[in-house]
């Protein structure tokens, strides 16, 4: 079972990826277009919440049955830095990604004006994406 999550969350990344991509881009150009933010466009960054709502859960439930993750938090697990990554940073800064995404997309829910609203996905979720290209163990995915 634990294979299968490990799996499962390498490959649903691809997912969030894109998705905050897609949802990056159309916000993006909504923004500098000078568009309507319409329900296509709510609808869109959903696409990019969705993803990282679900990637966040199954990370979560990875970090406490993984021999990488909780367990791996032994005395002088911070001097070594593969300990550190998967102990630590890369779970603290998903969370933080995580939080970005919820808020740009919430705070576009709310306000009212369009510039605003793209530039809320725009900003939060172009945040949140660069913080999980940073912080992914690429040289752990499957095939690699």
């Amino acid at each position: 079972m634990y294979i299968g999550l490990q799996h499962l969350h390498s490959y649903l990344t691809y997912l969030v990826l894109l998705g905050l991509l897609v949802s990056f881009v159309i916000a993006l150009s909504g923004l500098l277009g000078g568009k309507p933010f319409t329900d296509k466009d709510r609808k869109t960054g959903l696409f990019g919440l969705i993803p990282a709502h679900l990637q966040w859960v199954l990370g979560g439930i990875l970090y406490f049955v993984s021999p990488l993750g909780m367990a791996n938090a032994t005395e002088g697990f911070m001097k070594q830095p593969i300990s550190r990554l998967y102990v630590l940073e890369h779970p603290l800064t998903m969370i933080i990604a995580v939080v970005l995404i919820t808020v740009g997309y919430s705070r576009a829910k709310r306000l009212s004006e369009d510039k605003k609203r793209f530039r809320s996905i725009a900003l939060f979720y172009g945040l949140a994406l660069v913080l999980i290209l940073s912080r992914i163990p690429w040289n752990a995915w499957p095939g690699n």
